[in-house]
C-alpha cells in the first residue's frame, strides 16, 4: 500500500499534511493550536489510541466524483477555540497517513457577531478565509476512504491569522428566500451525513452542501419551509443533498463553491432537469429525475406541511440572516399560532431541534409569546433563551388562518425524494415522476409569506429499509439515495 505523507503534498480541497507542532508566531496576534480530537463529536469516524479513523458503522455514502461509486465519508467535529485576537483567515495541516485513494479535509467557521455561526468553509490549498472576522474558531475534519485505503489522522493543527484591517458595519438584513423544489427524503433507519439515525416521521431537512450541514442535535443551520397551503414549518439542516453536494444554491456566485455561472438560487439540479445544464446531469455525472434543491424528513413533509406529494415551497435560509435565532427546546414539535392566543388556528409546525428567528416578544394576560414570522407565533416557554427579547411595538390583529404562500398552488412532482439525501445505506434509487406545474424563475427569491436559509438533499443514500407509509395507509415511495457528498 502506498501512503501519502506530510511533507509531499498538500491534501487535495483542504489541509496540507505534516507534523501536527505548533506553530511560529510570524505576525503580531497569530495564534496556533492542535484540537483534542477524542473531544469531537463524531460522525462515522472513531478516535482510537490519539488517531482518527473512519467507523465503519457510522460513515454516509457519498459517490467518488470519477466514477460514482460509493465512498466511506465520516465527519469529526472538533472543539472551538476562543482567540485572544479577532480573525479572518484560518490556516490547517493534518499530520497523518493517506493512502491512495483516502482523502482528509478540514472545514472552518466563525462564531458572528449576531451570535449565530458562518457556513462551514473548506480549508482550500490549508487556508479557509472567513465572510467576517471572529474571535471564536471552529473545525471539522472529513475523512474518506475504502476499507482498503483508510486515512488515519493523528492531529490538526489549526493556525488563526490577525483579521485584515476593514470596516465592519452592522446591517440587519432578511434571511435569504428562494422557491425551490422540495421531495421526501424517507430513509427510515438510515444515518444522515452528522450522524442523525432517521426515525419514523422525522422532522429535518436535506441541503445539497455540507457549508450548511448541523452537527448532530444542533439547530446551528436552521431553514423555514412554507408549502403552497400556506403551512410553514421551521426545522434544522442535517442531511446533504438531494443530488449534489457541494452547490450551496443560495449563496452568491463569489461565495457558491460550485455552479458559479448560475443565477444565484437556483438549484444545479434543476438547471440540469430543466435546462440541461452540464449535460443534463449532476456533479456525479446522473440525470436528475426531478429538479430537487431540499429534501424534507417525513414527519415534516406529512405531519408539518400537509404534503401529499413533491412540491415546489419556499424557503427561508434563517442563518443568513441577521433576525436573533432561537433554540426550541420542547420534546416534541411545536405548533405556530396565527396569533398570540393558544385558541389561534395553526398555521405550521417548529421542530423539537429547530432554530427560530425571534422578532420580539408580546405578553398577553395569559402567556408571553414571540412573534418568528407575520402572524406567527410561539408560546415564549418553548424556546431556551427568551429573555431579553424587544416587546413588540404593535399589538396583532385577530387571529386568522394561514394565508397563501407564493408560488405554484398544489404543483404535482415526483412522488419519489429527489436525488440522494445522504442516509446511509446505498440501495434502489427511486424513480420518481418528471416534477409538473411551473417551474419559479431562475435565481429569483420567492415572495411568498416566507422571509428568511439552507440547501439540502441530505447526503443520504438510499435506503434498503421496507418502505414507509404515509397517513393514509398506503405504501409510500422510498427516497433516491440522497447525493454524495
Amino acid at each position: 500500500m502506498r501512503l501519502r505523507t506530510a511533507t509531499l503534498l498538500a491534501v487535495v480541497g483542504a489541509v496540507a499534511l505534516g507534523t501536527a507542532a505548533p506553530a511560529a508566531a510570524t505576525e503580531t496576534g497569530t495564534a496556533s493550536w492542535n484540537p483534542d480530537l477524542v473531544a469531537g463529536e463524531s460522525a462515522g469516524v472513531v478516535v482510537a489510541d490519539g488517531t482518527a479513523r473512519l467507523d465503519r458503522s457510522g460513515t454516509h455514502l457519498l459517490p467518488a466524483d470519477d466514477d460514482g461509486a460509493p465512498v466511506p465519508t465520516g465527519l469529526l467535529t472538533l472543539p472551538a477555540q476562543t482567540l485572544d485576537t479577532p480573525t479572518d483567515r484560518v490556516g490547517t495541516a493534518v499530520d497523518g497517513d493517506l493512502p491512495e485513494g483516502s482523502t482528509a479535509t478540514v472545514d472552518v467557521r466563525g462564531l458572528r457577531a449576531s451570535g449565530g455561526w458562518t457556513e462551514w468553509i473548506p480549508a482550500t490549498s490549508g487556508t479557509a478565509t472567513l465572510p467576517e472576522t471572529t474571535s471564536q474558531v471552529q473545525t471539522r475534519l472529513v475523512l474518506t476512504g475504502e476499507p482498503a485505503t483508510e486515512p488515519a489522522v493523528r492531529g490538526v493543527t489549526v493556525t488563526a491569522l490577525p483579521a485584515a484591517a476593514r470596516t465592519e458595519a452592522v446591517v440587519e438584513s432578511a434571511a435569504l428566500n428562494y422557491r425551490v423544489f422540495a421531495t421526501r427524503e424517507g430513509l427510515v433507519g438510515g444515518t444522515t451525513a452528522n450522524g442523525h439515525v432517521i426515525a419514523e416521521r422525522d422532522q429535518f431537512v436535506a441541503l445539497p452542501s455540507r457549508r450548511a450541514l448541523s452537527p448532530r442535535g444542533t439547530s446551528d443551520y436552521s431553514v423555514k419551509v412554507c408549502a403552497p397551503n400556506g403551512r410553514c414549518a421551521f426545522a434544522p439542516v442535517w442531511d446533504v443533498g438531494p443530488w449534489n453536494t457541494r452547490d450551496d444554491y443560495w449563496n452568491p456566485a463569489d461565495q457558491r463553491q460550485e455552479w458559479k455561472d448560475l443565477p444565484q438560487g437556483l438549484p444545479q439540479a434543476q438547471a440540469a432537469y430543466a435546462d440541461g445544464y452540464n449535460g443534463g446531469r449532476d456533479q456525479y455525472g446522473r440525470t436528475p429525475s426531478n429538479p430537487a434543491g431540499i429534501d424534507l424528513g417525513d414527519g415534516l413533509f406529512w405531519d408539518a406541511l400537509g404534503l401529499t406529494d413533491n412540491s415546489w415551497v419556499t424557503v427561508d435560509y434563517l442563518w443568513t440572516g441577521s433576525v436573533r435565532l432561537s433554540l426550541v427546546s420542547a420534546e416534541e414539535p411545536i405548533d405556530v399560532l396565527s396569533a398570540p392566543d393558544a385558541a389561534a388556528d395553526v398555521v405550521g409546525v417548529a421542530a423539537e431541534s429547530a432554530a427560530v428567528p425571534v422578532e420580539c416578544a408580546l405578553t398577553t394576560d395569559a402567556a408571553t409569546w414571540l412573534r418568528i414570522g407575520t402572524d406567527q407565533y410561539i408560546d415564549a416557554d418553548v424556546v431556551s433563551d427568551a429573555e431579553g427579547v424587544a416587546a413588540c411595538d404593535t399589538a396583532p390583529a385577530d387571529a386568522a388562518g394561514p394565508t397563501d404562500t407564493a408560488g405554484p398552488t398544489d404543483t404535482a412532482g415526483p412522488t419519489d425524494a429527489a436525488g440522494p439525501t445522504s442516509a446511509t445505506d446505498p440501495g434502489d434509487e427511486a424513480t420518481g415522476d418528471a416534477a409538473t406545474g411551473d417551474a419559479p424563475a431562475a435565481g429569483t427569491p420567492s415572495s411568498g409569506t416566507s422571509t428568511s436559509d439552507a440547501p439540502t438533499g441530505s447526503e443520504s443514500r438510499a435506503s434498503n429499509s421496507p418502505a414507509t407509509t404515509d397517513p393514509t395507509g398506503s405504501p409510500a415511495p422510498t427516497a433516491e439515495p440522497t447525493s454524495p457528498q
